[in-house]
């Protein structure tokens, strides 16, 4: 691009000019800015500022088309400079020189800096950056620090989070408009302008002229780079223009980053208009400059925006409005015309809109939008910059600029202004965007800074019309995607609704806009203002009715719907953010008397709105059927609006409401929802597809709930308080469509209703009327209470963590409502509610988290199930609440049966809603209740038990909100003529409740048995007459009920007389009475409503005369009526407590109740059921058993199945364990018989069917993790900590076997040592048997079902048929009879000397072995295979160790180094040692006899030549030791001290034909002991210094010929220092021995124990292999006589030997030669080869042989210190900070998750380090999301997270961003599974990673 500029420079198209040096060197840039600088500086500069200019126009020129520079690179190439890069590197670099004037840049800089006065930090950051918020110190809700200023200031004990920016966003430390001063980091707390000295003029000076310039050539190359084509420009195009611009953009935010000095002077450049004028208006003789603004010009148009370049002439142009001319002049004010539009003129404006016109889709014939929409007028280089930034879609390097500019206050207001004159344009390119996500956020990133400063947004409000603007431009918004709505009347609704199909509803495309909205509604100043603004209210209302009645379902009567749609999720959302929102920070600002008038100004459009909506879809009395929309925010704005002016502003509620009319209209939609709720759980709507039950729980669920569902219940409450209640009540049921069942005839016809769902639906209704009638949401409850109420029915549903709590309780969606999740009221609920239950650990099973677990007095008192019916989402958590209730009756033995929901007092309610209980005291509702108590007490059909509670309940609600005591005078017996008709005399319950209700005429089919029967014959006309004096009252109509009231309603309502009788909308919802076949019956009843109670409770009490009046023998009752025997229990006891409130309530009451109860109840009369119902109810009965049976017979199972579980995959735990033994059965059965758990048939492994053990395979390094020191490691996190692995067991090892590699010889080396410290192979089985073909063929069917991809068939992988345990092999057993075992387990008695012979012979028989390998039966052929397998578990690197490779040595080596790695390990899962003794858990899963077996008969393969066979060494003297050292030109034989003991054995016993013979095993054990105990004290004598050693020399000599000398072993340690001193090994004392010596003197009894640990590690794994081998079993002791046991254990010690002195190591020693000569034979060969190599002698012999058990690092306690640390830590590859770092918690190896950069051969990091470091077992912490993800091999799974939070719980991905802290149980657990190498049985959810971790 500045290619130009060098051309320019190389001689452009100006003429040179003389007196400038032609740019080259540095040196002539800086004199000549230097000269510049002196010339400007004079008083007269004019010359100095022409010349400055005429180089500036050369260096900065953009006169070659961007467009070439973007295309050609020859075209670059020739315009000089080498390409576009050096030409603005030249430019840069010239305007760099021209700032310092001369002197360096960075000297420059920092001389800027130095005068910063900035008090704000202001960093900018984009998205993903690591913030934090504290809600203690924020003043708005969006405050942020960046991590420096956090950790700098003291959030101690404050609520703060840490959070990951989704936007991007600034730092506002030292913003006291956003925070509080106290939270100010130290920087900021200080520096005031006051103490920063002026800046000198001459420093800035040449910035001032300078930039100018460079900004303008900056847009001038935006403009170039701009090519408005046909079609939207293609991203690539843009970007390439931005990568181009990125120098000059770095350039710009370095000098902001200056200070506050340099924004200064910006901010003049960028708002100078004059400044702009000269340059920008294209007039000069510049073709250049002309060209360039003929671009933006067009840029303009094509942006559908017109550049206003006279304002008369527009306003002639524009005669379509008279006011256009004063709009245009208004919208110019804004930025600084004066002739502000005043708000009257502006309501008239509005208001000449008119009702007509807003029924059109398009609404843009307003012009006052026009102006706002379509003019844009540039006066400053910052309006066109911004012009630009957002043409390009924000670039985010433009974004960080223009908000690093932000700490400068007159730009603050200035950018401020610009941004929101440019409010519509940002609109109109969001809409087209492809990205609009990314745009959305840069957006927020920018009006976030700018809305969220109170004092700003007032200020923009009031001169720029922020306001109007902003609705507007949300209104134009949503314009386009308007449908014609199809409620109510299809054809000719004028109602136009969003379509929530399109993408701009779909992808949330509106957000950035209405979080602005939000974001200013929150100021109050701001929120005034448009509440006082009537013509901006209506506006809005315009708005929300776009959104009124969204999203239509129309329930599916014949298939299901083909597509179910996924609109509601678009639906739900814009109505959340859209209107309740906004309505939410609305109210908040509503909270006090003296704002009444802005209530009231909301209601009254509101009002407004709703009649158009309702005028607009021919809305009449009856909503159309089978329709619903979840979406009323209309409704929602008028019932919010009502309940604040009630509870804050103590307004009238009357004052507020409108006609009765109107109210009957609000109420219909609303109730239709809740209608439709219990419809879509009836499983009506089923053929819509599963969105509809989404839409219900949706509409339910906690972030929804209070800004839909309450206000819809609320808004009913208060229609029903004022709306006549029997008309309301009818209503209801009329909505649930369960009219006709509610008929005291047996059966009935329902035409809206299929009889399955009349049940469920009439539940339904209930429910409904119980809510409405018993919440107190909106109607008196304080905001504590209601938080309590919430918090109760959460913790009532289940236990809860914290976190969940949090976001389930639905707070205020406005953040500065005050309770604000987590604030002081919600810790002090939840502590009175709930007792915290901290996180458990069971063994094998999942993680807890903390919970909270509701107090036994909450249960007792408080636990409502009102509320939590209302609450829940899902059905099954009302259950669970019940189910969690009567465990706690059961518990604290407050009742044994299965309890009803309890009766729970209600807050008083507010006096203007007494109008509510009316509905509880009118006539319909009582012969509801009258009707149904006898449907269940005759049976019928379709009546449950949930029925009969609601139908209590409600009865219970209406003595307890009765009227005042009626006076018992009116009650002498109401005579016929009062009843005008034949139910109620009245309307109080309490009175009804004792009126007895004779005959009842009822209309019933032909059919029912009521027909059949004579009317009574006996019945006196006047009786009759009763009946039939009133038309309605024989056959009592709900439906005709409710259209008798609504007539009567609208006539009243009605003003004018000739108001038509409203027609009667579709017949079909007329009285189903017209169908022929009914037929009219009178039933004989002669019940009231108390004695239908009594004999409630007999029936269910089960028993004759059950209830007796308790006030009979306890008159206290009736004065202390709170008893709380009543307060929980079932359907009796809720009986008991209603009659006993009855007779509480009247005298009267309590005499007809005793009355009843004296007459002696005859039996109920037997019921009359047809033969059909008798089948039906038995049907019923036969299903209820047989469901119990069913549950019974489940629980059972999975009791069974759970105990099964527990014994297969118990992991530390024992005892419960049930021990499969393998090898050793009872002596009398010849065979070891194995069951296969695939066929079932258990039988012997035989040659020809093996049977196999299900084992896994699995490589291990965690026995090389072992370190010798007893301080744990600990995870780095400074730079200095760092871990190196030079003291693990693997490390030392290695370095051992390469030592004796350098000098002996190779196949010697690879006999001395084991190998498997790294990647050895460990054998695990779950103890289950299989015959192995029948493995074979359950792996064929495990290939074909393609389901199962938890593992890799293809691997061999499977998981055992029987416990489920994941496995890869299957161990042949080795056929053999237990009595030939037992056989070889008797003692022989052979003298040692025999035994040793009968070894050296058995060792050298080739192939003995009781299967010939010659005859490949199937045994040996698994045999080989699984042999093949344990090779391929572990990578080649492991397994090869020899100089050349593939020798047999390696195999060789590599086959007892399995079985040393098995011992080993069990070793240290019983902890280290063998003190604990028994068969531990791990002895029972251990396979080790039968991988004895296969190893043996492979080692057997391999026969040593008898001439190396170490076996001689140890047991026979050499007669002429001289002639095998003689032979210096090959390599030396590693000597036998050098050689690991514990190989030697694993040699020695596995080259022995199997199964072995005890004898033999005790022999081999004695001879090596003999060698080890040597080994022992020539270390020893090494450790120690000349003194010690010449004393014991010494001591020792003297006893030397005693009786028992060689059993001493003070005389052998003076033998060894003897033979030794003869060599080198001693002598080279020096500095270097100074490292060797320990500082302790030695004791007798230090050297013992010297001695004894040496030697016990070789005893305990030969103990556990003579467990293993001959399965006896280990003895318990205490840890010092580990020792002495052990040996004794082994035969080791001799039987007689008896313990009473100090034990001495040395007498378990059995030498098979004479000691002294054995010894002096082994020292001979240590001194030859220390004749050469002195030091490497004695390394060898020192050996390190108590390893401490392995760790994982240890973890610091506090979660932060690693985030800190590693969040910021750099990839060592590419030195960029990786996107999932992640660190290992084995070695501390930081690592990237995913990271390409770290990728080899395909494999990325994470994998490859658990390859290298836990030879396919890695543990990551990753420290972005806090968890540990586990690698195993080729699969992976998230492990959890061992830091919680103070509320016991993790934070995956640090959501919540909480500090966490170190769970010590977690991270033992962790450790414990990776030591036991379970991780494959315990987690469950394992996939394949594909080597991309």
């Amino acid at each position: 691009m500045a290619a130009a500029a060098a051309a320019a420079a190389v001689g452009g198209p100006q003429p040179p000019q003389p007196e400038l040096p032609a740019p080259g060197l540095a040196l002539d840039k800086a004199a000549t800015a230097a000269h510049l600088k002196a010339a400007l500086s004079r008083p007269d500069n004019r010359a100095g500022a022409e010349e400055l200019q005429a180089l500036l126009e050369r260096v900065l020129s953009a006169e070659r088309p961007l467009a070439a520079a973007v295309d050609s690179e020859e075209a670059a190439a020739a315009g000089g400079g080498g390409g576009p890069g050096a030409a603005e590197e030249e430019a840069l670099e010239w305007c760099k020189c021209l700032l310092a004037g001369g002197g360096g840049y960075e000297e420059f800089c920092a001389a800027v800096r130095a005068y910063d006065p900035a008090a704000l930090c202001g960093l900018v950051w984009t998205a993903n950056f690591v913030a934090y918020r504290c809600r203690t110190c924020g003043i708005s809700p969006c405050m942020s620090l960046c991590a420096e200023c956090f950790h700098q200031g003291d959030h101690t004990g404050h609520d703060f989070n840490m959070f990951r920016s989704q936007a991007g966003g600034a730092c506002d430390c030292g913003d006291s408009n956003v925070m509080r001063e106290s939270g100010f980091c130290r920087r900021h707390q200080i520096k005031s302008s006051s103490n920063i000295p002026c800046v000198p003029k001459d420093l800035l000076m040449m910035s001032e002229f300078v930039l100018p310039r460079f900004i303008f050539c900056l847009i001038q190359y935006l403009r170039e780079g701009y090519n408005e084509p046909a079609d939207v420009p293609s991203e690539k195009d843009l970007n390439k223009v931005l990568q181009l611009l990125e120098p000059q953009i770095s350039f710009l935010e370095d000098l902001t980053k200056m200070g506050g000095a340099m924004r200064s002077v910006l901010t003049q450049v960028l708002t100078n208009q004059q400044n702009y004028k000269d340059l920008t208006s294209g007039l000069g003789e510049n073709a250049c400059a002309k060209k360039s603004h003929e671009k933006y010009l067009i840029a303009l148009k094509s942006s559908g925006l017109t550049y206003p370049e006279d304002k008369l002439v527009y306003g002639i142009q524009e005669p379509s409005a008279g006011t256009s001319t004063l709009a245009v002049q208004g919208f110019a004010g804004a930025t600084g015309t004066p002739g502000q539009l005043d708000s009257s003129d502006e309501e008239d404006q509005d208001g000449s809109q008119g009702l007509g016109k807003r029924k059109r889709v398009k609404l843009s014939s307003s012009t006052k939008d026009q102006s706002i929409m379509d003019v844009l007028k540039h006066k400053s280089f910052l309006e066109e910059l911004l012009f630009w930034t957002i043409k390009y879609e924000f670039p985010q390097k433009m974004v960080t600029f223009l908000l690093n500019m932000l700490p400068d206050q007159e730009y603050k207001v200035a950018f401020t202004k610009t941004f929101v004159q440019h409010y519509a344009f940002i609109m109109k390119t969001l809409k087209k965007s492809h990205e609009s996500d990314t745009m959305s956020n840069r957006i927020v990133h920018i009006s976030v800074q700018l809305f969220s400063n109170e004092e700003l947004a007032r200020q923009v409000t009031e001169e720029c019309q922020l306001l109007d603007i902003m609705v507007t431009v949300l209104l134009y918004m949503m314009e386009s995607c308007l449908i014609k709505s199809e409620l109510q009347d299809e054809e000719n609704s004028l109602h136009v609704v969003v379509n929530c199909g399109e993408a701009l509803l779909k992808n949330n495309t509106y957000w950035p806009l209405v979080s602005d909205f939000i974001n200013i509604l929150s100021h109050q100043s701001v929120a005034k203002r448009f509440l006082e603004d009537h013509g901006l209210l209506v506006t809005w209302m315009n708005f929300v009715s776009f959104f009124q009645g969204m999203n239509l379902n129309k329930r599916e009567l014949n298939e299901h719907v083909e597509f179910e749609s996924q609109t509601y999720y678009a639906a739900f959302a814009a109505e959340l953010e859209a209107c309740a929102q906004p309505m939410w920070g609305l109210l908040s600002h509503c909270k006090v008397r003296e704002t009444q008038e802005y209530t009231r100004n909301v209601v009254r459009y509101c009002l407004e709105a709703l009649q158009d909506w309702f005028d607009a879809i021919n809305f009449v009395d009856e909503p159309a059927p089978n329709q619903v929309t979840f979406h009323l925010p209309l409704h929602r704005y008028y019932a919010m609006f009502l309940s604040k002016a009630v509870k804050c502003q103590e307004l009238d509620l009357d004052s507020v409401l409108p006609d009765q009319e109107m109210l009957m209209k609000l109420m219909i939609h609303p109730l239709q929802i809740q209608a439709s709720l219990a419809e879509i759980h009836s499983n009506m709507w089923v053929r819509n597809g599963l969105q509809i039950k989404g839409q219900a729980m949706t509409y339910v669920q906690s972030h929804f709930c209070n800004s839909m569902i309450d206000p819809d219940i609320y808004l009913l409450q208060v229609c029903a308080s004022r709306l006549d209640p029997d008309y309301f009540i009818s209503s209801v049921f009329e909505r649930f469509k369960v009219v006709d069942l509610l008929t005291m005839a047996s059966q009935h016809q329902n035409t809206v209703l299929d009889a399955e769902h009349e049940r469920s639906m009439l539940e339904g209704a209930l429910t409904f009327l119980v809510i409405l009638l018993s919440l107190r949401l909106h109607l008196g409850m304080s905001d504590d209470e209601i938080l309590r109420a919430e918090m109760v029915a959460q913790l009532c549903m289940n236990d809860r963590t914290h976190s969940s709590l949090l976001d389930l309780i639905p707070e205020n969606p406005n953040p500065k409502s005050g309770i604000i999740p987590g604030s002081y009221s919600f810790e002090s609920v939840l502590s009175a509610v709930a007792d915290f239950k901290a996180p458990v650990f069971e063994p094998g099973g999942s993680m807890q988290q903390g919970m909270y677990t509701p107090k036994a007095e909450v249960w007792d008192q408080e636990f409502d199930p009102v509320m939590v019916i209302l609450r829940t989402v899902y059905r099954r958590d009302v259950q669970s609440a019940m189910d969690r209730y009567t465990a706690f009756l059961k518990q604290s033995g407050k009742f044994p049966g299965n309890p009803w929901p309890p009766y729970k007092k209600r807050t008083p309610l507010h006096p203007s809603y007494k109008g509510l209980m009316r509905l509880l005291h009118c006539k319909t509702l009582h012969i509801v209740l009258f009707t149904l108590l006898y449907k269940i007490l005759m049976d019928h059909q379709n009546l449950s038990e949930h029925v009969l509670c609601m139908v209590l309940y409600l009865i219970e609600l209406g003595l307890e909100n009765s009227a005042d005591e009626e006076s018992d005078e009116e009650a002498s017996v109401c005579g016929p003529e009062r009843c005008h008709d034949s139910w109620f005399p009245g309307s109080n319950l309490v009175s009804n409740m004792r009126h007895f209700i004779n005959y009842v005429r009822v209309r019933v089919p032909e059919t029912a048995p009521e027909v059949k029967r004579d009317s009574p014959a006996s019945t006196s006309s006047d009786s009759l007459g009763s009946l039939q004096n009133s038309g309605t009252a024989q056959v009592f109509s709900l439906v005709a009920e409710r259209r008798k009231k609504f007539q009567e309603i609208i006539n009243r309502s009605s003003n004018e007389a000739n108001q038509v009788v409203r027609p009667k909308t579709s017949s079909k919802w007329s009285a189903p009475g017209s169908a022929p076949q009914l037929t009219t019956a009178i039933l004989e009843i002669k019940e009231s409503i108390l004695s239908l109670l009594i004999k409630l409770h007999h029936k269910l009490s089960g028993k004759q005369n059950s209830y007796y009046p308790p006030w009979l023998d306890d008159i206290e009752i009736l004065i202390q009526p709170e008893i709380p025997k009543y307060s929980h229990g079932d359907g009796i006891t809720a009986v008991e407590r209603i009659l006993l409130k009855a007779a509480l309530q009247s005298r009267m009451n309590k005499r007809i109740i005793e009355e009843i109860c004296r007459k002696v109840t005859p039996p109920v009369p037997p019921k009359k059921i047809t033969a059909a119902e008798k089948k039906t109810l038995d049907k019923e009965e036969r299903r209820q058993k047989a469901r119990e049976r069913q549950q019974k017979l489940l629980a059972e199972f999975a009791s069974r199945q759970k105990s099964f579980m527990e014994t297969a995959m118990d992991v530390d735990s024992p005892e419960n364990d049930i021990p499969m033994e393998i090898t050793t059965a009872e002596p009398q059965v010849s065979e070891a018989v194995y069951d296969c758990v695939i066929c079932g048939q258990s039988g012997p492994s035989s040659e020809d069917r093996p049977t196999g053990l299900v084992v896994l395979l699995q490589a291990s390094s965690v026995l090389g993790q072992c370190r010798d020191n007893i301080e744990p490691k600990k995870l780095p996190i400074t730079e200095e900590e760092q871990i190196y692995p030079w003291d693990t067991c693997a490390a030392v090892h290695d370095v051992r076997l390469s030592l004796l590699q350098r000098y002996f010889k190779d196949s010697s080396c690879l006999l001395a040592v084991s190998i498997g410290w790294e990647g050895g192979v460990y054998v695990q089985t779950c103890g289950h048997t299989l015959h192995i073909d029948c493995h074979k063929s359950y792996m064929e069917s495990l290939r074909n079902d393609q389901v199962l991809q938890g593992f890799s068939v293809d691997k061999g992988e499977f998981t055992c048929p029987l416990c489920r345990q994941f496995a890869n092999s299957v161990i042949p057993c080795y056929p053999g009879s237990n009595v030939e075992n037992n056989l070889w387990q008797r003692p022989s008695n052979k003298s040692l000397q025999d035994l040793i012979k009968d070894v050296e012979e058995l060792q050298g028989r080739p192939g003995a072995f009781p299967v010939s390998i010659s005859s490949e039966t199937n045994l040996s052929k698994e045999m080989e295979s699984v042999m093949k397998d344990i090779k391929n578990t572990t990578q080649k690197k492991y397994r090869d160790y020899s100089k050349t490779p593939g020798s047999p040595d390696n195999d060789f080596l590599f086959m007892y180094s399995v079985a040393r790695t098995n011992l080993e390990l069990e070793l240290i899962h019983r902890g280290g040692n063998l003190c604990s003794g028994g068969a531990s858990t791990a002895g029972k899963r251990s396979c080790l006899n039968q991988l004895f077996h296969v190893l043996a008969l492979h080692m057997r393969l391999y026969s040593i030549d008898s001439e190396y066979n170490p076996w001689r060494k140890l047991t026979q003297l050499v007669e002429d030791m001289n002639s095998q050292l003689g032979n210096e030109e090959q390599q030396a034989e590693v000597p036998i001290l050098y050689r690991d003991v514990t190989s030697l054995l694993l040699i020695q016993i596995l080259m022995m034909p199997q199964p072995l013979h005890k004898d033999y095993f005790t022999c081999i054990v004695k001879v090596l002991f003999t060698l080890l105990y040597t080994q022992a004290l020539v270390a020893l004598s090494v450790k120690c210094n000349e003194e010690d050693r010449s004393a014991w020399k010494h001591t020792g000599s003297l006893k030397k010929s005693t009786y028992d000398a060689e059993k001493s072993y003070k005389v052998l340690l003076s033998f060894v220092i003897s033979e030794l001193s003869k060599g080198k090994l001693y002598h080279e004392e020096g500095t270097q021995e100074c490292a060797m010596v320990s500082p302790i003197a030695w004791s007798p009894e230090s050297m013992e124990k010297y001695l004894q640990d040496f030697c016990l590690p070789f005893l305990r794994i030969t103990s556990l292999l003579q467990h293993h081998l001959f399965g006896e079993d280990l003895p318990s002791c205490q840890e010092e006589e580990e020792f002495s046991v052990l040996s004794s254990c082994l035969g080791l010690l001799p039987t007689f030997y008896q313990t009473e002195h100090p034990f001495i190591s040395a007498s378990c020693l059995d030498w098979p030669v004479p000691a002294f000569d054995i010894i002096a034979q082994w020292c001979l060969e240590i001194n030859s080869f220390t004749e050469k190599h002195a030091e490497q002698g004695k390394a060898l012999l020192v050996q390190e042989s108590r390893w401490k058990l392995p760790h994982l690092l240890q973890l610091p306690e506090n979660y932060n210190t690693i985030f800190q640390y590693y969040h910021r830590k750099t990839c060592s590859v590419c030195t960029k900070v990786p996107k999932d770092p992640a660190v290992c918690l084995v070695c501390g190896t930081f690592v990237c998750l995913k990271g390409l950069c770290c990728k080899q051969q395909s494999y990325c990091e994470c994998v490859l380090h658990s390859q290298n470091c836990g030879a396919g077992t890695g543990i990551f912490l990753l420290i972005n999301a806090s968890v540990i993800i586990i690698i195993r091999g080729h699969r992976f799974c998230l492990w959890g997270s061992v830091y919680l939070d103070a509320h016991g719980e993790e934070d995956r991905d640090l959501r919540r961003g909480k500090p966490l802290y170190m769970c010590k149980e977690r991270y033992k657990v962790l450790e414990q599974q990776w030591i036991s190498h379970t991780f494959d049985h315990i987690n469950k959810r394992w996939s394949p990673h594909y080597n991309g971790l």
